[in-house]
């Protein structure tokens, strides 16, 4: 395989691999530690994710128990996961906090489906701006033909349709867990 696809196909890659991990903090009715992913909180002055200053527990399928390191971190955390405007509502616990994840009414599903739809869209929009940009590079490169050129232009197209295809698969499960009751 040529290296210019070899290129495209490893970016591909890395943008699912993106709209995994932002898909992986919308709500889907269960208890995920994901959705506090993000959240910054203030800690001696420096701001730092709160899964790095706690650990996540799931006692229930629509609790989570955050359980800073240090005590003294219980109110800050709690203040950084009520801005963080999640529709959870932090309760204050003596060694942790408890989040209780409320069930998604079916307007809430909607909003998530199309939230979902929405970073597909932009995985794709990412993915055909990978895809400009090697071809881009393929055009400038004097050193091979120009009918070796089409075949490798065709081998990314490929590409490019797999990735979409993924793409596709997987905003399809997100939006069926999601509209699942």
């Amino acid at each position: 395989m040529d290296a210019y696809v070899t290129e495209a196909k490893e970016k591909f890659g890395k943008s699912i691999e993106s709209l995994n991990f932002n898909l992986g903090k919308l709500r889907s009715g269960r208890a995920n530690p994901a959705i506090l992913s993000g959240i910054k909180c203030d800690y001696y002055g420096e701001k730092m994710d709160i899964l790095s200053l706690s650990s996540v527990q799931i006692p229930e399928p629509r609790q989570l128990y955050v359980k800073p390191y240090s005590r003294e971190d219980i109110k800050t955390i709690a203040a950084a996961i009520s801005m963080a405007n999640l529709g959870i509502n932090p309760q204050v616990e003596a060694d942790g906090i408890r989040l209780t994840v409320p069930p998604m009414t079916e307007e809430t599903r909607r909003d998530i489906a199309k939230r979902a739809k929405g970073l597909g869209e932009e995985a794709k929009v990412s993915i055909r701006n990978i895809r400009r940009d090697v071809l881009s590079l393929l055009k400038e490169d004097d050193s091979m033909s120009d009918d070796y050129k089409a075949t490798i232009e065709k081998q990314i197209q490929k590409e490019v349709d797999a990735a979409n295809k993924q793409v596709e698969d997987i905003i399809a499960a997100k939006t069926k867990e999601v509209m699942s009751i």
